[in-house]
Formats: structure tokens, sequence, C-alpha cells
């Protein structure tokens, strides 16, 4: 028995020494960390359970018969994080590049079947060199076995990818289609084709950053949610991110015990809005004040930076935020935030997250830039992904509110539970300035001052239409609220609406405008 303690000893020491200790130190030298140092600074400490440790491949091609290692290249298993269960696979980049190949692939899957059946988050490290050249067809079999998996797992629990190093070819489809993607920079890549292929295919001469860099994907493509500098903030930006996500989906987020008076009043907030309708401001100065003090945790803000998305919490209780921001076009709607509300309200909508919306929009993009990129079905995506929502949708619009993105900032007409507007609030057709124009221009046109005639009309327009209290007498607004009371009333609503329940038609499912 004695012998046998020894063996499995030295093989548990050589599976976790991976490629051995040449390569782990090369991988060191390039600020990465191991599989394993990732997995133990993230997870809580003792409590990781290994699958499939001693695993090998079963290739007999080329020279991989001399080549085994025990894992295969990936470490998986579950663990905590804050206390809660966590599945987890991690790629080895010192085993094969961290490369995929047949059994690295069915220990993947075996962990992603174990989340679903227990309901629990599962979250994959990034690391690898792509499929498993040697193992061929097999290789390009596993990763669709994955790629259904992510798609089975969709809407069921969460699924969080952080990209840690190479991430290439079909390799960077399972990130794609899991819920969050956070990229380490200058160390973690992800596209297609890699920037030999591009310049040999189209003449381009671009480098792995501009290609496919972390830079690259949270500011122009909009496929990473999160960067961050280093290894280590990327899986604490992870554990925070999980701590407003319930488990799966049939249950509700976690509350944590409120630092934060539910009865916090706040008089600094009146004053964040000017005055003057043009005027920017900054949105997410408003949503600080109102929700629990430094709960909120944007996502993906380095995109479509027009629109505020992130998460936060009311009395403890996890909240999905969606915000114009007038800072950045005026918080007008185009294609890029459009599609960036509509993944996040569908994501919320998933699982139990209610939603509180922040509105100050101008409109939507124009220009034929737009137009032809199909602004009409970009657009409509978030307009659907509210009206298909079943969760609390309460809604505040703090300034503008004009014409048809009025209707697809979760309005009272496709669904809204509760919707407030402050004092400063113009819901209206249009501007009041374009609205006199299209009014008034032939008694513009015969005037003997035109500027001065149009100063006072739109001076009249905004008096009897661009204004909250037209859209408060027709119930399209339930108050006018105080801003120091808005914090208050939307704690108290949101326990209102906890025992919400709405039933949709039977149908297999919608057809959402891609």
């Amino acid at each position: 028995m004695d012998e046998r303690i020894e063996e499995l000893r030295a093989l548990r020491e050589e599976a976790r020494m991976g490629g051995g200790e040449e390569r782990i130190e090369r991988q060191h030298r390039k600020g990465k960390l191991t599989a394993r140092e990732r997995l133990e600074y993230f997870l809580d400490d003792g409590t990781f359970t290994e699958f499939d440790q001693f695993r090998t491949h079963r290739s007999h091609n080329f020279d991989m018969d001399e080549r085994e290692v025990p894992g295969d290249g990936v470490v998986t298993g579950y663990g905590a994080v804050n206390g809660r269960t966590v599945f987890v696979f991690a790629h080895d980049f010192t085993v094969f590049g961290g490369s995929l190949g047949e059994v690295f692939a069915e220990k993947v899957t075996k962990v992603m079947d174990r989340a679903m059946e227990t309901g629990a988050p599962v979250v994959g490290l990034n690391d690898s060199a792509g499929a498993r050249i040697q193992e061929g067809i097999d290789s390009l079999a596993g990763y669709a076995e994955i790629f259904h998996r992510n798609q089975q797992a969709s809407g069921v629990i969460p699924q969080i990818s952080v990209v840690m190093g190479p991430c290439a070819g079909g390799a960077v489809y399972s990130p794609a289609i899991t819920d969050f993607v956070v990229m380490v920079e200058e160390t973690s890549h992800m596209f297609i084709t890699g920037p030999d292929v591009v310049e040999t295919v189209t003449g381009e001469d671009v480098g792995f950053d501009e290609l496919g860099g972390a830079r690259t994907h949270a500011t122009e493509s909009g496929v990473a949610q999160f960067t961050a500098a280093d290894e280590q903030s990327a899986l604490d930006d992870v554990r925070r991110l999980l701590s407003y996500l319930p488990q799966n989906n049939v249950e509700d987020p976690p509350r944590v015990d409120p630092r934060d008076d539910p009865d916090r009043r706040d008089d600094n907030l009146a004053g964040i809005v000017p005055d003057e309708p043009e005027k920017p401001y900054d949105m997410t100065d408003i949503v600080g004040r109102v929700t629990d003090e430094d709960s909120f945790f944007e996502v993906g803000a380095a995109f479509a930076r027009n629109l505020v998305v992130g998460f936060a919490r009311l009395d403890g209780h996890a909240v999905g935020v969606v915000a114009n921001q007038p800072r950045v076009n005026a918080g007008t709607l185009d294609i890029e935030s459009s599609t960036k509300g509509a993944r996040f309200v569908r994501f919320c909508d998933a699982f139990n997250i209610p939603i509180l919306t922040f509105v100050d929009v101008p409109g939507f993009m124009p220009g034929t830039d737009q137009e032809h990129r199909g602004i009409i079905r970009h657009g409509a995506k978030l307009l659907y992904a509210f009206s298909e929502a079943t969760v609390p949708l309460l809604t505040l619009i703090t300034r503008k509110a004009y014409g048809g993105a009025y209707d697809v900032m979760a309005s009272k007409h496709i669904g809204a539970d509760v919707n407030y507007a402050w004092p400063t609030a113009e819901i209206a057709v249009m501007g009041p300035r374009g609205a006199v124009n299209v009014l008034y221009s032939d008694e513009l046109d015969e005037a003997d001052d035109p500027e001065t005639r149009r100063e006072q009309l739109i001076e009249e327009y905004r008096e009897q239409f661009a204004n909250p209290y037209t859209a408060a007498d027709r119930g399209y607004v339930d108050d006018v609220l105080e801003p120091r009371d808005t914090r208050p009333r939307l704690v108290s609503d949101l326990e209102m609406l906890r025992s919400k329940r709405k039933t949709s038609p039977d149908r297999k499912h919608g057809n959402l405008p891609l």
C-alpha cells in the first residue's frame, strides 16, 4: 500500500508540474501565471476539487506516444467564490501550448455538464494555441462539443470567459457565446485569423495588439466587456462580477447586507442636470447617488460609451443598470449602443435581475452611415429586449426623451412597471427646435425677424409639450419626483415588484432582429 501511495503522490506531482519547470519559468517571464496558480488565486482558499487529473491524450500520431502528460493541458474541477460553488477550467499553456485535443475537450465538457446539472456558474481561463494539429478532426470535434454546451448553458447558468493568452481561430467562438469576456492587457489576443494570414490575404500589415488585443476588443469590436492590467486584477473583476449574479436562472441574485440607508435622500441630485438642455453631464453621477454607495460596477465601459450598462444594488439587492450617457454624443442611440444594451438587458432578464433604466436620449443617431449599416435593425434589438423582459423594470427620465428613443428606453408602453420623471424631463416627439421648424415653417418664412420669432415659439413649445406633466396626465409616467426622493421611491418599488409574475404566449422562441 505504501508503494501505491507514493506512486499516487508522484503522479499528482507530475500533473501539478504540467510541462515542467522550464516551461513554467517561460510562462512567468511573459508575466503570466500557470493554470494552477490562476485557480489558486481565483478560488476561495482550499476549496478546489479537481477532475480527471490523470487523463492523458489518446493520439498516436507523430511523436505523441512519447509526450504523455497527466491532465492533457487543462485543469478542471470546481471550487467556491465568496462561498458559492463555481465550476472552472484553466488551459495549461505549458502542456502542448494549451492546445485542445479529444481528451482535453472531454474534460471541459464534463465540467460544463456538471455545472448545468447542479446549477452553478462556469468560468473558463483561456490560454491556448488552439486546436491540436496532431489530433486532426478530433480537435475540431472537441471544439464543437464545447460550443454546443455553451449554447445549451446560455440563459441557464452564468458563463464567464477570461482570456489570458492567445485565443485564435475556432477557439474564439466559445468565449463569444459566453455572457462576459475579460481580457488581460498586453498578454491576451483574440482573432479569427492572425496577422500573417491577414497580410497574405488582404495586404494589411497589422500587429497582434491592433488586430485582436484587449484594447481593440474593449473599444472597437465590443467582444470584451472588461480588461485588466494583469491577471490578478482580471480574476478580481470576475469575483466581483459573480457577486451580483445568481447561481442559475431559477434563483434570485444574492442580497448583501446594505451599508447604505434605503431611505437616504440626496439633495445634491437636483444640481446634476444642467438647466441648459444642450449641456452635457455625467449620468454615472446620478446612478452612483441613487444606488447603494460604491455598488455600481460598469460593464463594457470602453465600448459604445453613449450607453452605460452595469450592475449595482438597491438596499442590497442586485439590479442591472441601463443609462444614456449625455457626455458622449448627447446620449444618442446608435448601432453599437443598441446592441450593447440589448445583450445586457437580455442577460439580466434571463437571470432574474431587475433592470433600472435612466433616460436622457435625444433620439437615434442620424446619417447615411448609420442607416446603411442597419440602425433600424440594430435599434430594434434594444426595443425587442426591453419588450420581452419579464423582470421588474424601473425607469427614470432625467431630461430628454424624444421620439422613438423614448419608446425604446423601457417606456411604459413596452412593459415597464414603474416610470418616473424629474421636473427637468422633456418628453416629446422631437426637440423643441426641430418641432418648431416643422410646425411653423411658413410663419417663420414670413416673419420680419425669423430668429427672434423662432426662439419665442421654442419657448412656447417647451412650456406646453416638453415637460413631464402631459405624460403624467396620461399615466405614461407614474409620478414626477423631486430628485432627492428618487432612491427611497425606487427601493420601495423594487420591494413591491419582487413578487412580479408575467407570462408570455406559448412559442418555441421569438425571432430577435439579429
